[in-house]
C-alpha cells in the first residue's frame, strides 16, 4: 500500500482547534463509523467462504492512536477482544511488542489467544497502522473466523480439544505486508497449516484489503478535518462514553451484587464449572469481580483475557444503557478481576476453541447480579450457547460447512422474547439453505421453530431452533460445541424454564443416537444420515397464569405453545377446532396450584444470589 502522506496532511495544522464543537464531534464520530461499516463491507465481499460472506462471522474497527476503541462496525461483540488485544500490543497499551518496528503499509497478523490477544484460534485477526507524515494517528483492525486453520478436526473448533496444540496453527503478531508488500513466507505458513488453503488464501487477501481500505478513509478525514481536529473528536467520544457510562452506574443502588451460574460438565463425569460474577456499584464507579468461579477446564471452554473484557462491557452496556457508544472510554473505566487458574483466566496451554458458550454464561451471571438491583430491566435467560456445528466431507467430496445455530432470546418483563435469533456476544446471522445446499453435497430436511420450547410465562420465552441436515456425499464428520443442554435456561419472577439443546443422529429410526453433551468431535456419518440440531430455548417472565388468555389461543394457532401445555401450564384450555371453552379454562386458571409455582427461580443446584448493601 503506497499512501501521499504529503498531499493527505498538508492542511492539517490550519483545521486544528483548542475547542471542538460537539456538531464537529458528532460528524466525525459518524465519519469513523462509517469507515469501520464501509471496511467490513469489503471484507464481505472480498471474500471466498460461506463463514464471511454469507454468516458475516468477521467484524471491523478503528482505534485512535493510544490504541482505544474509536469506532466499531455492528458486527460481532466478542471479536472486539480480539482486535483490542492486538491492537493494544502494537500501540504499547499492552506489553509484550514494544520493540516492533511499525512502519507505513505494514500489516500485522495474529490469532493466538496467549500471544497475539486473540480469542480463539479460528479467528484471524489483521491490523494496519495508520500514519499522517512519520506519526501513527490510528490503527484499521478486522477480524474473521475462518473455516479451518488445522488442529485435529477440520474447522478446528471442537468443544472437546485437551491442549490449544490441538486446535490449529498459533500465528504470532506478526507482519503479512510490509510497506506495502505482500510477505508470502507468512502466508504460506496459513496455507500449508489448513485443509482449504485456497479459501484461507482468498479470505486472507480480503481481510488485508479490508485493512487497507479502514486505513485509506481513516487517512482521508485526517487530510479533510486536520489531524488536531480528528484526535480532538476521538477523544470528545472517548470521554462522552464514559461520562454516560458513569451517570447509568449512579443510577445503580450501591452495593455488591453476586450471581452464580453453572456450565455443563466438561466432560460426562467431571463436574459442573461454577461462574461467579460480582458486580460492585460505588456511587459512579463500577466493576466485576470473579471470585470463586471454578477451575480450568479440561475441554475447550476457557477464557482468556481479552474474550473475557469484551463480555463483560457487552453485558454492562447491554444492561446499563445500551446507547453508551462501544469505544475505550466506556472500556478503561471498568475495572475487572478474574483469578489466574480459573476458567476466566486460564493458563496457557489451556484449550480456548468453544471459549463463547462459557462468555455467553458470563453474560447469564452478570445480569443475574444486575437483576437484584435492575429487576425492572433484566431479561430471563436466552439460550445463552454457540450451537456451533461442523460438518467435513470425505475424500475428494472434502468441505468443511461451519455453522451456529440460533435460540430463544429471554422474555422480558415488558414483552416476550424474540424466537430464533443469536444472543449477547454473537451476532453472525444462519447459513441461508440455498447457499448450503449449493455449496456442499448436503440437504436441509426440516428448519423449523420447536413447539414448546419458550418457558411458559406472562410473557413467553423465544422458541428454539430445529434444523435436520441430511448427508447427500460419501459420508461426513461432524464435530461440535454447545451449553445448556443439561441446565436449561432459566425464567424470571414466576417465568417457567425454557428447553436445553440436543444433537440427535438419524432421529425417529431405530438407530436414533443422542449425543452425550454438547462438545463432541469425529462422529462419523453416512451417506442418507441425517444430524438433528436443537438449540435451547428460552425462558419466560412472570407467571404463566398471567398471561392474557387471547395471547395464548395466538400462540397455539402459531405452533408455539401446544393445546396440552396451553391446559396444563397456562390454564387456557381449547377444543381441537382450536375454540376457547371458556367454563373450563376459568375453573383451569381459578383452582391451578402446583403447575403454576415458580419453577425458574434460582435453584441451588443451579445458580445462588446475595447482595451486601453498602452506604
Amino acid at each position: 500500500m503506497s499512501l501521499d502522506h504529503d498531499t493527505l496532511t498538508k492542511d492539517h495544522t490550519a483545521n486544528s482547534t483548542d475547542q471542538i464543537d460537539p456538531i464537529t464531534v458528532q460528524v466525525i464520530g459518524n465519519a469513523l463509523l462509517s469507515v469501520a461499516e464501509e471496511a467490513g463491507t469489503v471484507l464481505r465481499r472480498a471474500s471466498y467462504s460461506t463463514n464471511i460472506k454469507e454468516r458475516a462471522d468477521c467484524s471491523t474497527a478503528l482505534f485512535d492512536a493510544n490504541g482505544r476503541l474509536i469506532a466499531q462496525a455492528e458486527h460481532i461483540p466478542i471479536h472486539m477482544g480480539s482486535m483490542a488485544g492486538a491492537v493494544g500490543r502494537l500501540s504499547g497499551r499492552l506489553p509484550g511488542y514494544e520493540n516492533i518496528r511499525i512502519e507505513s503499509g505494514d500489516v500485522f497478523i495474529t490469532n493466538d489467544p496467549y500471544d497475539g490477544g486473540g480469542t480463539h484460534l479460528p479467528d484471524i485477526t489483521m491490523v494496519a497502522p495508520v500514519f499522517v507524515e512519520d506519526e501513527i494517528v490510528g490503527w484499521s483492525a478486522n477480524i474473521a473466523h475462518h473455516s479451518d486453520v488445522g488442529g485435529h478436526v477440520p474447522g478446528s473448533n471442537s468443544g472437546d480439544s485437551t491442549s490449544l496444540f490441538m486446535e490449529g496453527l498459533r500465528i504470532p503478531l506478526v507482519k503479512v505486508v510490509s510497506q506495502g508488500e505482500v510477505i508470502n513466507d507468512v502466508l504460506s505458513f496459513v496455507l500449508l497449516n489448513s485443509r482449504l488453503p485456497e479459501e484461507r488464501y482468498g479470505d486472507l487477501l480480503a481481510q488485508q484489503s479490508a485493512a487497507a481500505v479502514g486505513a485509506q478513509r481513516l487517512l482521508e478525514l485526517h487530510a479533510k478535518y486536520g489531524t488536531d481536529v480528528v484526535a480532538s473528536a476521538s477523544a470528545s467520544l472517548l470521554d462522552y462514553a464514559e461520562k454516560r457510562l458513569a451517570l447509568a452506574v449512579a443510577e445503580v443502588p450501591d452495593g455488591v451484587y453476586t450471581a452464580t451460574d453453572w456450565l455443563d460438565e466438561d466432560r460426562p463425569g467431571d463436574g459442573r464449572i461454577p461462574i461467579v460474577a460480582s458486580v460492585m456499584i460505588d456511587g459512579e464507579h463500577i466493576s466485576v469481580d470473579f471470585t470463586g468461579t471454578g477451575r480450568e477446564a479440561v475441554v475447550a471452554v476457557n477464557v482468556v483475557r481479552s474474550a473475557l473484557e469484551a463480555t463483560v462491557f457487552y453485558a454492562l452496556k447491554a444492561a446499563l444503557d445500551p446507547g453508551i457508544p462501544a469505544n475505550g472510554g466506556f472500556f478503561d473505566a471498568v475495572k475487572i478481576h478474574a483469578p489466574e487458574g480459573t476458567i476466566l483466566n486460564p493458563r496457557p496451554p489451556a484449550p480456548v476453541a468453544a471459549r463463547t458458550d462459557t462468555c455467553q454464561r458470563v453474560v447469564d451471571a452478570v445480569f443475574a447480579a444486575l437483576a437484584q438491583a435492575l429487576p425492572d430491566r433484566i431479561p430471563a435467560g436466552s439460550h445463552s450457547t454457540i450451537t456451533y456445528v461442523n460438518f467435513s466431507g470425505l475424500g475428494r467430496d472434502f468441505y468443511v460447512y461451519p455453522e451456529v445455530v440460533a435460540g430463544g432470546a429471554g422474555a422480558r418483563p415488558e414483552a416476550d422474547g424474540l424466537d430464533a435469533v443469536q444472543v449477547h456476544i454473537t451476532n453472525s446471522s444462519n447459513l441461508p439453505i440455498e447457499s448450503l445446499e449449493s455449496e456442499y453435497p448436503l440437504m436441509v430436511d426440516a428448519y423449523e421453530l420447536v413447539t414448546d420450547s419458550g418457558g411458559a410465562g406472562a410473557h413467553r420465552g423465544g422458541l428454539a431452533l430445529r434444523r435436520d441436515i441430511r448427508i447427500l456425499g460419501d459420508g461426513a464428520e461432524f464435530s461440535a460445541h454447545a451449553d445448556r443442554q443439561s441446565l436449561p435456561p432459566t425464567g424470571m419472577a414466576g417465568g417457567h424454564n425454557g428447553t436445553a439443546g440436543r444433537f440427535t443422529v438419524r432421529p425417529g429410526t431405530t438407530e436414533e443416537q443422542v449425543l452425550p453433551g454438547g462438545r463432541v468431535s469425529g462422529v462419523a456419518l453416512a451417506q442418507g444420515d441425517v444430524m438433528r440440531i436443537q438449540s435451547p430455548g428460552a425462558g419466560g417472565f412472570g407467571s404463566p397464569l398471567q398471561r392474557p388468555v387471547d395471547k395464548v389461543l395466538i400462540d397455539i394457532a402459531d405452533g408455539r405453545v401446544s393445546r396440552a401445555a396451553a391446559a396444563s401450564i397456562y390454564g387456557v384450555v381449547v377444543d381441537e377446532s382450536g375454540k376457547l371453552n371458556r367454563i373450563e379454562t376459568g375453573r383451569a386458571r381459578a383452582t391451578a396450584t402446583s403447575s403454576s409455582k415458580n419453577s425458574t427461580e434460582h435453584m441451588p443446584t443451579t445458580a445462588t444470589e446475595e447482595r451486601s448493601a453498602g452506604s
